[in-house]
C-alpha cells in the first residue's frame, strides 16, 4: 500500500460481522508523551499509536534530548522524562502537518532556555497559532513569526515560563488551550486561564485534564474544587467562560499507561455497519472513555442504527429489518474530526443531512468543508456549503469516481465508507493515512 497511489475500493459482498482492533488514540498518544517527557522517572505508553503524527513528536522529544524509545512490535514507547528541564538550549522542531505536535511542542519549549523554531510543511503554515504564541507571551516567552503573522514557522524565544493570568476568545483549536495546560505545572507561579466564547472540540480539554491527572497533576475548576476529569457541566455549552487554575508548584510523576484505541478513527468501522448492513464490534473502546469523539455512535443511533455499550466494547448494528438511515440535522462542535464520516454516510441516507458549527473545519489538514462539497459532489450528492457546515443531499444512486484526499487522512478513510456501496470508487494518494492510521485499508478489508 505504501507504494500505491491509487487505492481501489471493495464493495462490501454482504452485511458484515466484525470485531475490529483499532490503533491506539493520536490524541492520547501526543497528550501522554508531552507529560511523560517532562515528567520525574521513566514512563511507558503501551498501545501507543505509531504513526507520522506521534513519530513526528518523538522525534522532536529526541532532538531536545530527551530519550524516547519505540518498540514497534509491541506499540510501546518509553520515555525517559527531564523533569521540567529541557535538556537542549535551542533546536529547529519539523512538525509535518501534525497540529498537536506543533501547538504541545511550542509550549513545552518555552519552559526550557534558548532559541527553538519550530515549523511544518506548507500546509502548516495556514493553520493558525497565534493565539497560543500571545498566551506564550503573556507568560513570559518571546515570540516571532519569520512568515506570517501567527501562523507557523514560529520562533519561540525560551527562559521558562513565569505563570499568571491569560485569556483565550473563541479560539479556532482547543489544541491551543491544551498545549498551555500541559506545560502550565512548570511555570514558577500559579497560572491562571480563561477561555471565552465559542471552543471546538471542547471534550478533547477534558481529554488533557484527564491525562495530567493520570501523571500526577491535578488542575482547579471555577468552584475551587479539583477537577482532574475536566471541565464542569454547566460549562461545557454555548459560550460560558471557561477557567482553570494549574498550581504550582506541581510535577508530573513517570506512570506506565495504556493508550485507549482511537475513538475518531473507530467511527470509520462502526459507520461501515451503517452503510452495509451487519454488526460491526470495535474492542478496547468503551463507554467510560475520555475520548469525546466516542459520541458518534450516539449519531448513529439518531440516524437508525443500534448501538450496544459496554465496559471494553462498544458495538453498532445497521437499522433494523432493512429500514434506510434517517438524515439528521446536529451541530458537531464537539466533534468536528467526525464530520468527513458523517458527511460520507449521508449519501446513504433517505433525506438530507445538515452539520452545523463546524467552521474550524477550514483550519485542518486542509479546508475539509470545501473538500468535502468538492469530492461528495463526484458521487452523485447535490451539497450546500455552508460558512460553518454542509447541507448535504443524497443522490439516488452513488456515481462511481476518483476521490481527492488533499494530504488529509480522514479524507481518505471516511470516502473508502462509499466504496463499501459503490463499484468503482478509487482513492487517491491512500497513504496519507500514515498520519493516523498506516494500515487502514488493510484493516478495513
Amino acid at each position: 500500500l505504501a507504494r500505491m497511489s491509487v487505492y481501489h475500493c471493495i464493495p462490501a459482498s454482504g452485511p458484515h460481522d466484525a470485531t475490529v482492533i483499532v490503533p491506539g488514540s493520536k490524541s492520547l498518544t501526543n497528550r501522554a508523551l508531552i507529560a511523560a517527557a517532562l515528567a520525574d522517572g521513566t514512563s511507558v505508553l503501551t498501545n501507543a499509536l505509531l504513526a507520522d503524527d506521534t513519530l513526528l513528536m518523538m522525534e522532536a522529544l529526541g532532538t531536545l534530548g530527551i530519550a524516547v524509545t519505540a518498540d514497534e512490535g509491541d506499540c510501546a514507547v518509553e520515555v525517559t522524562g527531564c523533569n521540567g528541564h529541557i535538556p537542549e538550549s535551542g533546536a529547529d522542531l519539523f512538525c509535518g502537518n501534525s497540529g498537536t505536535t506543533i501547538r504541545f511542542l511550542s509550549a513545552l519549549v518555552a519552559l526550557g532556555n534558548g532559541r527553538f523554531q519550530l515549523d511544518g510543511i506548507a500546509r502548516m503554515r495556514k493553520r493558525p497559532i497565534g493565539a497560543l504564541g500571545e498566551a506564550l507571551q503573556v507568560l513570559g516567552a518571546g515570540i516571532e513569526y519569520p512568515g506570517d503573522e501567527g501562523f507557523p514557522p514560529m520562533v519561540v524565544h525560551a527562559r521558562g515560563l513565569r505563570g499568571g493570568h491569560v485569556a483565550f476568545d473563541s479560539p479556532q483549536s482547543s489544541q491551543l488551550v491544551s498545549a498551555l495546560l500541559l506545560a502550565a505545572p512548570y511555570a514558577s507561579r500559579d497560572v491562571f486561564i480563561e477561555v471565552a466564547g465559542d471552543v471546538p472540540s471542547l471534550p478533547f480539554l477534558k481529554m488533557t485534564t484527564a491525562v495530567m491527572d493520570r501523571f500526577g497533576v491535578g488542575v482547579l475548576g471555577d468552584d475551587g474544587g479539583t477537577t482532574p476529569r475536566g471541565l464542569k457541566p454547566a460549562a461545557r455549552k454555548g459560550h460560558a467562560t471557561l477557567r482553570f487554575i494549574v498550581e504550582a508548584p506541581q510535577r508530573y510523576q513517570s506512570e506506565s499507561i495504556a493508550i485507549e484505541p482511537d475513538a475518531t478513527n473507530a467511527t470509520y468501522f462502526f459507520a461501515a455497519a451503517a452503510v452495509a448492513g451487519g454488526r460491526v464490534t470495535v474492542q478496547g473502546l468503551g463507554v467510560d472513555s475520555v475520548q469525546g469523539d466516542i459520541g458518534f455512535v450516539d449519531v448513529l443511533e439518531a440516524m437508525g442504527c443500534r448501538v450496544e455499550r459496554e465496559t471494553t466494547r462498544v458495538s453498532v448494528l445497521a437499522p433494523p429489518d432493512g429500514s434506510s438511515l434517517r438524515g439528521i440535522e446536529i451541530d458537531l462542535n464537539d466533534m468536528p474530526d467526525t464530520v468527513p464520516t458523517l458527511a460520507v454516510l449521508a449519501l446513504c441516507a433517505d433525506s438530507p443531512t445538515t452539520i452545523r458549527n463546524v467552521a474550524n473545519l477550514r483550519h485542518k489538514e486542509t479546508d475539509r468543508l470545501a473538500a468535502l462539497h468538492c469530492e461528495l459532489s463526484k458521487l452523485g450528492a447535490v451539497v450546500e456549503e455552508l460558512p460553518d457546515g454542509l447541507i448535504i443531499h443524497p443522490p439516488h444512486r452513488l456515481t462511481p469516481a476518483a476521490i481527492d484526499t488533499y494530504e488529509d487522512h480522514r479524507m481518505a478513510m471516511s470516502f473508502a465508507l462509499a466504496g463499501l456501496k459503490c463499484p468503482g470508487i478509487v482513492i487517491n494518494d491512500p497513504q496519507c493515512c500514515a498520519k493516523t492510521f498506516p494500515d487502514f485499508f488493510e484493516c478495513f478489508e
